[in-house]
């Protein structure tokens, strides 16, 4: 089983209200290759909800306490980060994923590139704080991008 974010297969859960949907995810969701899950709103966030970056350093730098995530007006929602991350990774546990392909520069899912905590659209070499921890407990976590490449290299697309 593949986990993917929500945003990718076309759910409408991103910060903003909008999605970032990619056909092929979503076809592999409609076919029930993929579940989806999103760690904001496993988080307790709604949609659509004010941006946060993470400020300080990368995501696990937040789940070590050493950085945070920080709504644009200032309010630290970290813990609401921290406990999306817990609730995805129950989920993907109980799924037996064997990938997880998240959305990139998102501070709960980036896995290579994340926004560097000014709000001025800038990005920096980490992850989000989900993908910490999953990486953590041993789980690969991909992005769309690199997921997308993979499946066109094996001829799937």
């Amino acid at each position: 089983m593949i986990v993917v974010s929500s945003c990718l297969a076309g759910m409408k859960v991103r910060y903003n209200g909008t999605h970032c949907m990619q056909d092929v995810i979503q076809r592999l969701v409609e076919e029930k290759k993929a579940v989806t899950v999103c760690p904001e709103l496993m988080g307790g966030f709604t949609t659509p909800r004010e941006p946060a970056e993470i400020q300080g350093g990368t995501g696990a730098d937040v789940l070590d306490g050493r950085a945070r995530v920080i709504e644009k007006s200032g309010r630290d929602v970290s813990d609401m980060y921290i406990g999306g991350a817990h609730a995805a990774l129950k989920k993907i546990r109980e799924l037996g994923a064997t990938m997880v392909v998240l959305k990139e520069f998102s501070p709960s899912c980036g896995s290579a590139m994340i926004y560097d905590g000014r709000f001025e659209n800038r990005k920096i070499p980490g992850n989000g704080v989900t993908t910490a921890l999953l990486e953590r407990e041993g789980i690969e976590v991909v992005s769309e991008q690199i997921f997308l490449g993979r499946l066109e290299q094996s001829g799937e697309i």
